[in-house]
């Protein structure tokens, strides 16, 4: 029997004392949750006449949705980029240390690599929900190799590839299904791109635009054909110029669908993008107004809100978390040197050390942004990219209970997954 008079017999989680991210502000409520969703307490109260079974106290800290990364390479020594049985015991083993950064789900990214690579690697990914063991896996980023030898920064120019034909049979060919991945990045300007782009966006596969040459045009062109992401904006791409800008002008294109947003992720860990550069994406972009309602005291207040498309990626590699040396990205070896990571022997960048709460809290210092708008960088928007936003990304009721509690600071306190505490600071 239920342990008060709600209709069901799972427990009720009250988190007081705290400051939820709801409606683009950070609210001064209460957060009801019962088995793994979050609640309507109106409906809790008066139709079930439930009340909670346990309360946790927040401390006056914010509880924000659970941070999602849509482009991480690997961490703590996996690469999810190599070949071995142990593939998913490594998405394991990084689902569990990113907990202690606050995400809750993420997409394991893997780089340029010959077909044998992901024949071997893809079928041991496997989408699933987050819980102790780990942060959920929302399906594969592949990151290449349909890219510009160009623009290729770390990926190995010998495993590059273009489209021979119309439709998906080059993908197929070289990634021996499509089941298991979610992203795509490739270069737009590669011939027969167009329909792969259409058919990748019919699938609902999301199809980002990166390590490429492409001017304005052919990015607006493949945006047409269904591609909504840009792949770490301002790297391995052409840079801004005021003749033609290249993928970064579609921040700003009128070619752009109605009612669409293209997506773009920004790596903000102090290396890869200037804080200038980052302040540009984030003022620049296009934003969709509109209004949200709010009661107060009888009083109905329309205020307005918008949905900026900046998302927040580690593009994190095997070192992250792991002390300087060297490593591997796939295909390449890796050094890292001091915060920066570079293909062995050059001055190339390769991926991240980054964790997405320093991202977020770079962002945030570097960009004037508001602790709102950081946050959602790492929630909300790449939930909405994804097209999950109404389960994840967002504290709305019906969503999945996953959460991040954080500082004023926006240090990591405590992580949930499906209202489960996963991961808490005890120092």
């Amino acid at each position: 029997m239920p342990s008060n008079k709600s209709v069901s017999d799972a427990s009720i989680t009250q988190f007081v004392n705290c400051r939820i991210l709801r409606d683009h502000r950070l609210q001064r409520e209460d957060l009801w949750v019962r088995e793994g969703r979050i609640l309507d307490p109106e409906k809790l109260f008066f139709d079930e006449k439930g009340f909670a079974d346990e309360r946790v106290d927040c401390g006056g800290k914010i509880v924000a949705p659970g941070f999602i990364d849509v482009q991480i390479n690997g961490g703590f020594g996996v690469d999810f980029s190599q070949p071995t049985a142990e593939v998913a015991a490594g998405v394991r083993l990084v689902g569990k240390r990113i907990l202690e950064h606050g995400v809750t789900s993420f997409c394991p990214t893997l780089v340029t690599s010959p077909p044998s690579v992901y024949h071997q690697v893809l079928p041991q990914i496997a989408v699933e929900n987050g819980g102790p063991c780990g942060a959920g896996v929302l399906g594969v980023h592949v990151e290449g190799p349909f890219i510009s030898a160009g623009k290729k920064g770390a990926h190995p120019e010998k495993f590059l590839q273009t489209f021979s034909c119309p439709g998906l049979s080059d993908l197929l060919r070289t990634y021996g299904s499509l089941d298991p991945i979610s992203v795509v990045t490739l270069a737009p300007e590669l011939d027969h791109s167009a329909s792969v782009v259409r058919e990748l966006s019919q699938r609902g596969v999301t199809v980002s635009l990166g390590h490429s040459i492409a001017n304005l045009s052919q990015a607006e062109d493949a945006v047409q054909h269904g591609a909504s992401f840009i792949t770490h904006l301002f790297n391995a791409m052409l840079p801004f110029h005021h003749r033609d800008p290249g993928i970064v002008g579609l921040l700003t294109s009128d070619r752009v669908p109605p009612g669409r947003t293209v997506f773009y992720g920004m790596i903000s860990d102090g290396i890869h993008t200037n804080p200038a550069a980052l302040r540009i994406a984030h003022r620049a972009h296009p934003r969709g107004q509109g209004f949200r309602s709010y009661r107060s005291m009888q009083i109905i207040l329309h205020v307005p809100f918008s949905f900026p498309g900046l998302v927040l990626v580690t593009d994190a590699i095997t070192a992250m978390g792991l002390p300087p040396g060297r490593h591997t990205l796939g295909q390449q070896v890796i050094e890292i040197q001091g915060l920066h990571a570079y293909v062995a022997g050059t001055k190339t960048l390769s991926g991240s050390i980054a964790t997405m709460d320093m991202c977020v809290r770079h962002f945030r210092q570097a960009s004037g942004c508001s602790v709102e708008e950081a946050l959602e960088a790492a929630s909300l928007h790449p939930a909405q990219l994804l097209g999950i936003s109404h389960r994840k990304g967002s504290l709305e009721y019906g969503c999945d209970a996953d959460l991040v509690m954080l500082d004023d600071d926006l240090n990591v306190r405590a992580t949930y997954i499906s209202g489960a505490e996963v991961w808490r600071r005890t120092t």
